[in-house]
Parts: structure tokens; sequence; C-alpha cells
């Protein structure tokens, strides 16, 4: 029996639910190793859009590992020493277009060592992050994520004409927009004040900034891909596409929380 799209996606999610709650619930190494595990398949599919083919098999695998090691170094070490880790992966990836170039300047090109190391920016450093918070923090910010997108999608679908960004993402309209962002101030509002400690307002412009974190993620991977011309960053999720494709929100609403901690305790 073959599955509708709603149904894949529907199957998906619930799948991938239960493994972030069993994540959460075990924490420690395994909460570790399924956001390494999460870095290492979004990094290498960000390094596919750029490079389809099979020739640059060695500069992917040189990034996903170099991703690996920025997250087992933040989780398991210091914040110097992530540092440190980048610091030392700019100069090999420089060192990487020098020599190349030393031996064929007319085919070296500075742009896959730059393409390289944005990645590491883009995903395992921002991912990163989930490992220095609570299961609270994590839930809050996957909340705040998830309540945008779906009220966007119902939002936009019952009442979306008026296209937001057309050039970027022609089928997200302005009621989508509005009605995520609505969504998420009431949603981790409500959630804020059971769990955390904050008055209620710092916990709406909390909500806020996350979604337009959110929205501008997004919009990001859509122009990203509409430039590479790839539908999908990935075909690893049946019905959602890439691991990429469900997580680039996050990737710049977890720093922008994290900037938030560090004004006020919210947990």
């Amino acid at each position: 029996m073959t599955l509708s799209s709603l149904q894949q996606r529907i199957i998906t999610s619930v799948l991938l639910v239960l493994a972030l709650f069993s994540a959460l619930y075990l924490g420690g190494y395994i909460l570790i190793g399924a956001v390494t595990l999460f870095a290492a398949v979004a990094l290498n599919e960000f390094y596919s859009m750029f490079w389809k083919d099979k020739s640059h098999y060695i500069a992917k695998l040189l990034g996903v590992i170099s991703g690996i090691a920025i997250v087992l170094t933040a989780s398991l070490s210091s914040p110097t020493r992530v540092i440190i880790l980048l610091l030392a992966l700019f100069w090999v990836y420089n060192f990487k277009f020098l020599f190349s170039y030393s031996a064929n300047p007319d085919t070296a090109s500075y742009k896959n060592s730059l393409i390289l190391f944005s990645g590491l920016i883009y995903i395992p450093l921002s991912l990163q992050f989930l490992t220095s918070m609570t299961s609270w923090e994590i839930l809050f910010v996957l909340l705040s994520s998830s309540a945008s997108d779906t009220a966007a999608f119902y939002a936009g679908t019952y009442f979306g004409k008026k296209k937001i960004w057309p050039r970027i993402s022609p089928k997200k309209s302005w009621a989508g927009s509005i009605g995520g962002f609505i969504a998420c101030i009431v949603c981790c509002t409500v959630y804020g004040r059971a769990l955390g400690n904050a008055p209620v307002l710092y916990w709406a412009v909390l909500a806020a900034s996350l979604n337009i974190a959110s929205q501008m993620g997004d919009f990001f991977e859509s122009a990203l891909k509409r430039k590479l011309d790839v539908k999908d960053s990935g075909k690893i999720l049946p019905g959602h596409g890439g691991v990429l494709d469900r997580i680039d929100s996050l990737v710049l609403a977890l720093p922008v929380y994290i900037l938030a901690r560090q004004i006020h305790a919210f947990f």
C-alpha cells in the first residue's frame, strides 16, 4: 500500500517526536549522540546542495567530521576549546586552498573553503547549544518553532492571499506569518508562565524574538535552495524532505534563545 504525502508526514512526525522525547528522557550521552547525528546529516545535506556530484566527496567528509568534532567538543569540553577548534579548522580550510592554488591556480577555488567553513557555523555550532540546555529549555525552543510552523500553515491555507516574500518563498503569506507569530507568543507565554521564572512581558518578547528568528531561518534556507535549484535539502525524512528542511528555523532560534538567556534566566 502506497502512503500519501500527508500520511508520510504524519508518521515521520510521530517518529521524530518519539525520538526527541526518548533523547530528552535519557539525556547525557544519548542526547549528545542525537544532536551529533542530526548535525552530521544536516551538514552533509548542506554540502550536497552545493556539490551535487561525487568529485567533492573528500571535502564533504572533512566538513562532516569537523562538524561532529564541534558538537562533541562543545558538549564534553569548554567554549574556549570550541573557539580554538574553529580557528584551527578555518586555517585548515585556508591551507587547503593555498596548496590547491599552488598545484593549479586555474582550478583552485576559495569558494569551496568558504562553503566548508560556513556550514560549520550554520549547523553544528548552532545545534551544539542543545547539549548545554535543560530539557525544559529545549522543549520551549522547539515549541516556539513548531507552534509557529503549524499555525502559519493553517492560517496561510485558509486566509493566505497576499504573499509575504514571493521571490524567496512563493507559498508563504502574511496571514500565515501573522498567525504563526500570534500562536508562538500564546503557546510560549503559557508554557513559560507554567514552568519558568519570568514576567509575562518577558515571555512574550522572547517568543516574538524566537518567531522572527524562526521565520528568517526558514526564509534563508528557501533562498539558498532556490539559488542552488534544489527542491529539498534531502530525502531522508519521508514527507518532509531532509533534516535541514526540518531544522532550518531552529538553527537561528537557538542562538537567539541563548543570547536572551544571558540577559535573563528564564528557567
